[in-house]
């Protein structure tokens, strides 16, 4: 069994569970489920950087990346810091993560908020609303194409956008329907760990510009992302770059000014 396979088995079971304690009645009366979405295609589309920040303590590759510094100061490091948004893993046995720091986040900033999670469940699209999040990552590597469709749907009546991530053709090409807001192309292989943006720049001219399209994963520095802007990307997700300093804000900020200038 691959990691991704594990991960997927271990959160199938974990949602179930969840479901039990917090029925969705539950979540739906959060003072956060009507809040209005921030887009965060739209401020990409604006953007001269498009820098999508991520916190994120650890990973299967990475067992420390940064455990030390609170999500608060985290999220309005970045917010200060001029980023289009920023991406919460929420997942806590292999990333460290829960829903509780996309809570602090959405306490302390008014940015875009990606709950970043392996989604396999309706469920989880109610608890990212409830929690503040303005949009959900979809991965196509572990959904079929109904699951996809009926997803997104879903998160489209509860006003959340959705980033589908692929990572070849055949994940694009399943996954490619009007309630996808943008489409995430994840250099790194999830069965091997490796990374290469070459991925990337091969996948670029089979996105339609209908969506916003997004470059993830080993991204750390400034001409890759002028070179990948040419291929028509608008949004770069960038984790670990700024997360294993000892200030991610201020790294993000002097990253953003030298890009922009």
């Amino acid at each position: 069994m691959s990691i991704l396979e594990r991960i997927v088995s271990d959160k199938k079971i974990e949602v179930e569970h969840r479901k039990s304690l917090f029925p969705i009645s539950f979540w739906e009366a959060s003072p956060l489920f009507d809040r209005k979405l921030n887009s965060l295609s739209a401020r990409l589309k604006e953007s001269r950087s498009g820098i999508i920040a991520e916190h994120k303590r650890r990973s299967p590759s990475k067992q420390n990346i940064n455990n030390s510094l609170s999500v608060n100061e985290v999220a309005k490091g970045y917010e200060n810091a001029g980023v289009c948004g920023m991406s919460v893993l929420t997942d806590g046995k292999y990333f460290g993560g829960s829903l509780d720091d996309l809570n602090h986040a959405r306490a302390v900033t008014n940015f875009p908020l990606l709950r970043k999670e392996f989604i396999v469940n309706e469920y989880q699209l109610i608890e990212a609303k409830a929690h503040g999040a303005d949009l959900i990552l979809l991965i196509a590597a572990v959904l079929t194409r109904e699951e996809i469709k009926q997803l997104s749907t879903v998160a489209k009546q509860l006003d959340l956008e959705v980033l589908l991530e692929v990572h070849n053709q055949e994940e694009l090409e399943k996954s490619l329907m009007p309630t996808i807001d943008m489409l995430g192309v994840n250099n790194r292989n999830l069965k091997t760990f490796e990374v290469s943006l070459e991925i990337s720049k091969q996948l670029a001219e089979q996105i339609p510009n209908d969506f916003v399209k997004v470059s993830e994963s080993g991204i750390s520095d400034i001409e890759a992302i002028k070179d990948l802007q040419t291929y028509g990307y608008q949004g770069f997700l960038v984790g670990e770059n700024f997360m294993k300093t000892n200030d991610p804000g201020f790294a993000a900020q002097q990253f953003i000014k030298q890009l922009e200038g």
